[in-house]
């Protein structure tokens, strides 16, 4: 095929996924997503401060590595209960849930606070203290949340990419509330 061929057949192609009124195809990409935080808000708890707003997440399920060892062939044993043959096993490694996959609910700033300027201030935050090393875009994209993940997990122990209301207020995102006298 000649490249003009090529070229025309790929204008074809693309002319294709146009809207019937000529407008293009209305396509939300990975990084053009909603600037919220959090993927679901949840209902606050009982007790919770008015205006307060939660996320649910679920904690990363744990593994653990285990030695130990299969029967491949059970024992074999006459009428009379004599064994025949004695039970062979092998040894196997395997992996264990050891811990984790827990559904927590999270304090977080309000949806509404969550502009770019706001996620571009918590990526600046994470550069600061060594946690993010890629452009301040102003996206919630998987490096800010993988560095976000780790600041929470070393800072607060918390193992979530949903931005908590501890970490946002200790990276200076967003105010305590005063205690009244």
């Amino acid at each position: 095929m000649t490249r003009s061929l090529l070229t025309l057949t790929a204008a074809l192609a693309l002319a294709g996924c146009a809207a019937p009124d000529g407008a293009p195809p209305a396509v939300a990409r990975q990084a053009e997503a909603p600037l919220v935080l959090a993927e679901d808000s949840a209902p606050p708890p009982p007790g919770a401060a008015p205006g307060s707003c939660y996320a649910q997440d679920r904690t990363p399920t744990e593994f653990e590595t285990v030695k130990g060892h299969v029967l491949v062939n059970p024992e074999v044993r006459d009428a009379d209960g004599t064994v025949i043959s004695p039970a062979i096993y092998r040894e196997a490694t395997y992996q264990k849930i050891s811990g984790g996959g827990a559904e927590i609910l999270i304090e977080t700033p309000c949806r509404d606070q969550i502009t770019p300027e706001f996620v571009a201030s918590l990526q600046r935050a994470l550069a600061v203290r060594s946690f993010y090393a890629g452009p301040i875009t102003g996206k919630m994209d998987p490096d800010t949340r993988l560095a976000l993940r780790s600041y929470q997990r070393q800072q607060q122990g918390l193992d979530s990419a949903i931005l908590s209301i501890e970490a946002a207020r200790s990276l200076g995102l967003v105010a305590y509330a005063r205690v009244p006298d």
